[in-house]
C-alpha cells in the first residue's frame, strides 16, 4: 500500500534557517519554505552571497521585487512572477524592495544540511519542530 499520510503545518511554529527562510511542509521528495519581508540590499548590486545548491528551486513572488542572477543571466522578480533555479546553478538574489516569496525545493533543501552553511545541519524534516499535525487514512477497497 502506498503512503497515505497527510500533514498540516502551522507556520507560527516553523523554524527559521540560517538565511532567514521559514521552513514549511516537507515531504520525501519536495519541501516548501517562505521568505518573509526580506530587507532590500540597497539596489547597488550587493545582494545575497552567490551559491550553488544540490537541489532544484521553484519560487513564486508574493510581494516586493528582486533581481535573480543565475549563470550569467539576470531576471527581475515581481509579484505574481515565478522562477526556477536548476540544481547546481550558480546564483544570487539582489533584493530591491522588501521581498516575500514561497519556494519549493527538490530534493528537500533542509534535509541532510543541504540548506545550511553551518555545522548545525538538519538531519530530517522534524515534525514536532515544524508544528506538524500528521493524519493517517486508508482508502476504501
Amino acid at each position: 500500500m502506498s503512503d497515505t499520510t497527510i500533514k498540516k503545518i502551522d507556520s507560527k511554529f516553523s523554524p527559521k534557517g540560517d538565511m532567514g527562510q521559514k521552513y514549511l511542509a516537507c515531504g520525501k521528495h519536495v519541501s516548501m519554505r517562505l521568505w518573509e519581508y526580506e530587507p532590500a540590499t540597497n539596489g547597488n548590486g550587493n545582494g545575497k552571497v552567490e551559491s550553488k545548491r544540490d537541489y532544484e528551486t521553484v519560487g513564486y513572488v508574493l510581494s516586493g521585487r528582486a533581481k535573480l542572477y543565475c549563470e550569467g543571466q539576470t531576471i527581475l522578480l515581481e509579484p505574481g512572477n515565478s522562477w526556477i533555479v536548476p540544481a547546481g546553478a550558480s546564483h544570487k538574489y539582489e533584493i530591491l524592495e522588501a521581498f516575500s516569496a514561497v519556494e519549493a525545493t527538490s530534493p528537500p533543501a533542509e534535509v541532510h544540511g543541504r540548506d545550511s552553511s553551518s555545522s548545525k545541519e538538519r538531519s530530517s524534516c522534524n515534525e514536532k519542530e515544524l508544528g506538524e499535525i500528521t493524519l493517517n487514512f486508508q482508502t476504501g477497497s
